[in-house]
């Protein structure tokens, strides 16, 4: 899997003729853009943006992403895309950004920029967070977003592994249909927000498994399809150990596969279990917030993420 790029901007964008104060147009360099609503349509101009910028994205990701999500596709006069930003709400008063994409060859015109300010017209009053690259941070920083930490990129293709020591108390199953209703509150409290629509659909695409304490759902885990092979999160879980016992199960059952796990957690033990699956750390981005900070830090938290454009 390519390195994943971003936005990047540049403080001359006035002396390069962009003009971003119009509606639904605006001008970048000689070209005139005119941006709308992201629907189904959209998704072969949305894979050329993530293609452009060597982003793992399948055609079936892109779906699941535009089925849960709103926001904007930027295109040139000629129908060539230029850009994208969405937003996922959650519980009425959250939102995640992501799918912020821009051309490559417009990174330092104001697109990203325009898009950005945009899609968070779309989110008065809401908190709001963020993953972004080492091109988007100037972007994402001199909008007012604050730095929470790193997102580790764990990928690779796993091997047999060692079983992590089992966490007293605490014994896995696999994921059965009813165990809906307890997923749903566990992420809402790992995540700072509720996003049912999100979780049912991971809950659809996905396999997964379990924590249980004295009969009690207290961790989980899901895998599903994505990129080259899987992608394993979103993944909760009270303490380290609890989360790679989670974690060794879904890599087991993806031996000899390439298999993606981001996570927001600086664990030196997670990380190097991760590593001795074949899952080494490949990139990093920064988790960035504006508002209030709602993902907890400590207790029940996420390890993995479903996606960054997701959290």
């Amino acid at each position: 899997m390519a390195k994943q790029t971003g936005e990047s901007t540049s403080g001359t964008e006035a002396a390069q003729g962009v003009d971003t104060t119009s509606g639904d147009s605006f001008r970048v360099d000689k070209f005139t853009a005119t941006a709308h609503r992201i629907g189904p349509t959209d998704r072969a101009l949305l894979h050329e943006l993530t293609v452009g910028v060597f982003w793992p994205h399948r055609w079936r990701d892109l779906d699941v992403f535009i089925s849960l999500g709103e926001g904007y596709l930027a295109v040139d006069e000629i129908g060539r895309a230029m850009g994208s930003a969405m937003c996922f709400k959650a519980g009425g008063d959250f939102a995640m950004l992501g799918m912020m994409v821009t051309a490559p060859r417009l990174q330092t015109m104001g697109t990203g920029r325009w898009l950005l300010r945009r899609v968070m017209d779309d989110c008065p009053g809401c908190d709001m967070r963020l993953s972004a690259t080492r091109q988007g941070y100037r972007l994402y920083k001199d909008a007012g977003f604050i730095t929470l930490g790193t997102i580790w990129q764990h990928q690779g293709v796993t091997r047999p592994i060692h079983l992590p020591d089992p966490v007293a108390g605490v014994s896995l199953r696999a994921l059965e249909p009813d165990d809906g209703v307890a997923i749903r509150q566990l992420d809402t409290q790992a995540y700072g927000a509720e996003r049912t629509r999100t979780i049912d659909c991971m809950l659809d695409l996905s396999d997964g498994v379990v924590a249980q304490v004295a009969g009690q759902i207290r961790g989980f885990a899901l895998r599903r399809r994505f990129g080259r092979g899987w992608v394993i999160g979103p993944l909760v879980a009270e303490d380290e150990g609890t989360a790679m016992m989670l974690a060794a199960e879904l890599i087991q059952r993806s031996e000899g596969e390439f298999v993606r796990l981001d996570t927001p957690v600086e664990g030196e033990a997670f990380g190097a279990f991760l590593a001795a699956a074949g899952m080494g750390a490949y990139d990093t981005v920064t988790e960035m917030y504006m508002g209030e900070q709602r993902r907890p830090l400590n207790g029940t938290r996420m390890f993995a993420l479903a996606a960054h454009s997701l959290g």
